[in-house]
């Protein structure tokens, strides 16, 4: 070394450098790849993305062989940059030399082969990643030898304390998947975002939650005058109606309106032929989530049911419309249902049913309200006062200013909500 020049040597320092900050910024920019979109350039055909799937298949390969072509640059340099710091500053002493040239080669291998190449790759890692693959996988070819003992010896320090590589997870939880949805941003349009994230949250959202409640169903009394019966079929707006004998409990099953037209055209409509063209009822046990039972109604070819509870006793009534208006939204034929008459009012205040789903009320006005207890706003407000209250009556639940306008009975029919103000008081 000492028959070259100085100029050479520094040379041969910046090429060192400039390999050091080669797999510096190699190592970010394999790492920080998007590993899904890889693997489908990969099963796309692109080679590039092959190649860099290929050595990230073996991570521990890749980074043993980054990291022994990091050090020995690093170490070359380092003994560079001391024999020069010697050659310029020997008058001083060779340890005052050692330690300047020591701590201008750190300084310059934080700017220049770590931070500066690393944040690179880390801004732009298919950029750096696909070409530094080349290059990797041809040198991983001489260099395999010492990267499986490496590889062998760290393995086994990691099995000293217990530690198994084999339970390495790459599958994304339903969480991190919903994140992914939520940050993808223009790649996917909003409204798609929406409904991919209903559909992560099918197995959050059980029957009773967007289920037609038992006060809510329409349906007819077979025991009824057959001049009644009859009004109220040609008078139906619901396609499919059930009939009962007496109350909702002794429910006999579902007509559908298509029977019902071809039982009109014919002179002998009784209530005999009514009752022979009932269909079973499909029962559908509360608590049941919904990704499950869109299953269960595709399995039983069924597309309307009934829910029970623990007793049998009939709770509401759900539709396959019901779970796919959870998916892609409300369906312009959807029927006029309690919550769908909320109207705002000029002081940012709204009138609200308070039958209205409180689901339903956060999902469609960004509210707050807690979902894990009552799940409508009447028995939200029934639950807070612990009683029925009169009317005219305000609190502020949750936050929200709310007034009592209407009572019916022993529920509440209709609030005034005041989100405006609450939004200004937080």
């Amino acid at each position: 070394m000492n028959e070259l020049s100085t100029s050479t040597l520094f040379i041969i320092l910046v090429i060192l450098i400039c390999i050091s900050a080669f797999f510096s910024s190699s190592e970010t920019g394999m790492m920080s790849l998007n590993k899904y979109k890889l693997r489908h350039l990969s099963q796309s055909g692109n080679k590039s993305a092959k190649r860099v799937q290929k050595l990230l298949d073996n991570p521990e390969k890749l980074i043993g062989l980054i990291l022994i072509g990091n050090n020995l640059v690093n170490i070359f340099a380092a003994s560079i940059a001391t024999f020069i710091g010697i050659r310029l500053l020997g008058d001083y002493g060779e340890a005052f030399a050692t330690f300047i040239a020591g701590l201008a080669l750190t300084v310059v291998i934080l700017i220049f082969a770590e931070v500066t190449p690393k944040t690179l790759a880390a801004y732009f890692p298919e950029k750096i990643a696909y070409p530094a693959s080349i290059i990797l996988s041809a040198l991983l070819v001489p260099f395999y030898p010492f990267v499986w003992c490496l590889n062998k010896i760290t393995q086994g320090v990691l099995r000293l304390f217990r530690i198994n590589l084999d339970n390495r997870q790459d599958a994304l939880t339903h969480e991190e998947l919903r994140t992914v949805v939520d940050e993808a941003g223009a790649l996917i349009p909003r409204k798609h975002q929406d409904m991919l994230l209903s559909v992560l949250d099918l197995e959050k959202v059980t029957v009773e939650d967007i289920m037609v409640p038992r006060s809510d169903i329409v349906g007819i009394d077979i025991n009824d005058e057959w001049k009644d019966i009859l009004k109220q079929l040609t008078h139906g707006t619901h396609t499919r109606i059930l009939l009962y004998r007496d109350s909702l409990d002794e429910a006999v099953g579902f007509v559908h309106a298509r029977d019902i037209l071809r039982l009109l055209s014919k002179t002998k409509f009784s209530k005999e032929a009514l009752l022979r063209a009932v269909r079973d009822i499909y029962f559908i046990p509360e608590g049941t989530p919904l990704n499950v039972q869109l299953l269960k109604f595709q399995r039983n070819k069924e597309r309307i049911g009934i829910v029970v509870d623990e007793y049998g006793d009939i709770q509401g009534l759900i539709t396959l419309e019901d779970i796919l208006e959870e998916i892609v939204g409300d369906f312009t034929t959807t029927m006029m249902l309690p919550g769908d008459q909320n109207t705002r009012q000029k002081d940012g205040s709204y009138l609200v049913d308070a039958a209205s789903s409180i689901r339903d009320l956060n999902k469609k006005y960004k509210w707050k309200f807690p979902e894990d207890g009552p799940r409508t706003l009447n028995g939200l407000i029934l639950e807070y006062f612990e009683d029925i209250p009169e009317s005219n009556i305000g609190m502020r639940l949750f936050g929200y200013p709310i007034e009592i306008l209407e009572l019916q009975e022993n529920m509440i029919k209709q609030v005034k909500i005041y989100p405006l103000l609450f939004k200004k008081k937080k």
